[in-house]
């Protein structure tokens, strides 16, 4: 009989940008106050499932999402590099403001392929070190379950992977509120299926994402 296993995708909380850049690797972005009941709410939300695993994106805003989640079930956070934020040509810009405008010719060059993405690392790199992770996780809770805080491009890249579909994606349409939780089930090595949930959506009003924009 296979073994069930589930692994949960954490996307972090809400960050404190006042600058409204695009921060992508950019070190020191911390959790908001916001981000912070957030986090205390998607720990809320993970109380009572049995996670014998935590790991997070090395990045500030990830440990900081983690932490309550790994400090409700007596565990420690480990570093995962693999499931870091991607790069991305425009970080530390404002995008559509200033420098950042697709208008400015500087960033002509890294426009010309949407579908890879040129200004930013390959959807297929991003794909083959979440999955690596992943399978990891799975591993290390088999019989039980894992959490991996990332970002949520990489998260929706794993999980178009798991459910084969085509990576390339209009990003409006992603699928990864803040603090949401992306629950990959399986049997054994099996994909059976991914359950999405959004347990601080009613912190969503007035919030920001990644590029200063509202949520709602």
């Amino acid at each position: 009989m296979s073994t069930s296993t589930t692994v949960h995708l954490v996307r972090h909380g809400e960050v404190h940008n006042p600058g409204k850049i695009l921060y992508g690797l950019l070190p020191g972005f911390r959790l908001s106050d916001r981000g912070q009941q957030m986090a205390a709410l998607v720990a809320e939300h993970l109380a009572d499932a049995d996670i014998v695993d935590v790991v997070a994106s090395p990045l500030l805003r990830a440990q900081q999402t983690a932490a309550p989640i790994a400090a409700a079930h007596g565990l420690p956070v480990g570093a995962e590099q693999r499931v870091i934020e991607s790069s991305n040509h425009f970080e530390g810009l404002r995008v559509g403001h200033g420098e950042g405008r697709l208008t400015n010719p500087r960033h002509w060059p890294f426009l010309v392929n949407p579908l890879r993405p040129s200004w930013g690392e390959p959807y297929r790199v991003q794909e083959a070190r979440m999955i690596a992770a992943i399978r990891d996780a799975r591993a290390r809770g088999a019989g039980h379950e894992a959490v991996i805080v990332s970002h949520q491009l990489p998260i929706w890249v794993a999980r178009r992977s798991a459910e084969r579909r085509p990576l390339v994606h209009d990003p409006r349409r992603r699928q990864c509120g803040l603090c949401s939780v992306t629950s990959l089930r399986f049997a054994g090595d099996e994909l059976l299926g991914v359950d999405y949930a959004e347990p601080a959506a009613a912190l969503y009003p007035g919030a920001v994402d990644a590029t200063g924009g509202k949520l709602t």
